[in-house]
């Protein structure tokens, strides 16, 4: 019953976020995981556009963070127009707004990480802090946190 509510959400969520944000693609997390296996393709530039404090709890291995409300693209000056760059959040509309500003600068590769961390690592991929292997994630509030499996919610100090 959980998973067909988390997975509905999860529907219900990118229906939104694609209804506001329509010339961002999406990758899943599938998907991304094949690519990033794979040492013949281009490896992509992975943003992560959540806070520092999420961020500082896990991320994926060797992301980047961009801050989501004013995110600095000068800090991409070197990288090509074509490379390209997949952006998460923790489910996706930061990302996506990241992604869409992304596009408008003029990169033409960029992807909006479908579920965002919350389903990478719900489906059972890897998540990194300080280079290591973790399985929290930050829950980003009560609310959000519950999208995640119980096993991957992070205990975070609320302030």
């Amino acid at each position: 019953m959980v998973l067909c509510w988390r997975s509905l959400t999860f529907n219900l969520l990118k229906h939104l976020i694609t209804r506001k944000f329509p010339d961002v693609e999406w990758i899943t997390p599938e998907a991304l995981a094949k690519w990033l296996q794979n040492p013949a393709k281009i490896q992509p530039v992975l943003l992560d556009a959540r806070s520092e404090a999420e961020y500082e709890v896990s991320h994926l291995w060797h992301a980047k963070r961009i801050d989501p409300d004013s995110p600095d693209l000068l800090a991409l000056a070197e990288v090509s127009f074509q490379t390209p760059i997949v952006v998460y959040c923790s489910v996706g509309y930061r990302s996506a707004a990241v992604a869409s500003r992304l596009l408008q600068a003029g990169f033409s590769r960029v992807y909006n990480l479908e579920g965002s961390i919350f389903q990478w690592v719900n489906e059972g991929h890897a998540v990194y802090k300080y280079e290591q292997n973790t399985q929290g994630v930050h829950p980003y509030n009560w609310l959000w946190g519950k999208l995640l499996r119980s096993q991957y919610r992070a205990e975070v100090q609320r302030g």
